[in-house]
């Protein structure tokens, strides 16, 4: 994707958006609140970002109290783009959106979102968090506050991941969809690492999920919040033992019932068919004669249904059963109550 402009970090940016707005700040009568010394740790943590995620929690810090204190861009909503590494999935209801997007109506906008200059089209942003927000703003017609970084694609992803794991709201799907994504566009696993803050063995489990599901598949379950990483792995091992179980999971999902459900809900329906049916039980009855003679026997294995009967008789019983097969499906519709 794109390369920091000017090898300039992140705290450097936030130096200098201090500055102006401190001075904006005094003529407010406003003190602009004072930088902490960064406490650093060994390098490498974050690989090509070369800082420490201490570091880059507390420039988020740091950007916070700049917040406060009334900084930010305004910008138009339609020259910003979302992230190039999504990272939520649709909510089941937008109840809570829209209550955001009333209590920006009502309020304005209290915390500004986060962007960085786009690194292909000049004069366009895109969103490092804070998309509901944006969202938010573009409905409702009014410009977006917001504060503007110049971030390399590692930066971005730690970045994004920090604040995720500060709100820890992201699923266990989420964040393996973020990581295949990050995984997609080059981003290095020392950096996905520390933008999800994972080690190793997590990042494979995140990893052999969205290997095994479709994209697609994992979007129409949704975020499914209250499910597990346990549960996720079960699903994605079925379907990668048995080539015939996706079919089965897509089948499932295109139900308009299961679809109207809750994601939590289609993840059950989706692992239900996956699992294996019971062998179905296999049984045989004798076919008696007045006198108590067996003139035949009906076998019954899952949705087979066969019948012998012996030679004296089986001419007259395939006629009599041939004319009186048409009632006894009546009667059969009838006790099951459809008509």
């Amino acid at each position: 994707m794109s390369k920091r402009p000017g090898g300039k970090s992140i705290l450097a940016n936030f130096g200098a958006f201090s500055q102006s707005e401190a001075g904006a700040s005094e003529s407010k009568n406003h003190s602009p609140p004072s930088a902490q010394p960064l406490a650093r740790v060994g390098a490498g943590v974050i690989g090509a970002t070369q800082r420490s995620l201490a570091e880059l929690r507390e420039e988020r810090d740091n950007l916070r109290a700049l917040v406060d204190s009334g900084g930010g861009t305004e910008l138009d909503p339609k020259l910003v783009d979302p992230s190039p590494f999504p990272d939520r999935l649709p909510d089941d209801s937008d109840a809570d959106f829209e209550a955001l997007k009333k209590l920006i109506l009502e309020e304005g906008q209290k915390v500004p979102i986060q962007v960085r200059r786009h690194p292909d089209s000049e004069g366009r942003y895109q969103v490092v968090y804070g998309h509901r927000r944006w969202r938010a703003a573009a409905e409702l017609g009014i410009k977006v506050k917001a504060t503007i970084l110049s971030l390399s694609d590692s930066e971005l992803v730690v970045a994004q991941g920090i604040e995720n794991a500060a709100r820890q709201d992201l699923s266990w799907i989420e964040r393996a969809l973020f990581a295949w994504r990050m995984d997609a566009a080059g981003i290095k696993a020392r950096d996905i690492r520390a933008a999800l803050s994972i080690d190793d063995p997590e990042l494979a489990r995140l990893r052999s999920v969205c290997r095994a599901l479709p994209v697609g598949v994992i979007e129409t379950i949704g975020r499914a919040p209250k499910i597990g990483r346990p549960r996720w792995i079960a699903l994605a091992s079925a379907v990668s033992e048995d080539p015939s179980a996706l079919t089965r999971v897509q089948k499932t999902l295109s139900n308009d019932k299961v679809l109207s459900l809750p994601s939590d809900e289609r993840f059950k329906h989706a692992l239900a068919a996956v699992r294996k049916a019971p062998p179905l039980s296999r049984s045989e009855k004798e076919i008696k004669g007045p006198a108590g003679k067996i003139v035949g026997k009906a076998t019954f294995s899952g949705g087979d249904i066969k019948l012998s009967i012996t030679t004296e008789y089986a001419s007259a019983f395939g006629g009599f059963l041939e004319e009186e097969l048409p009632m006894l499906m009546e009667r059969f519709f009838a006790r099951e109550g459809e008509v």
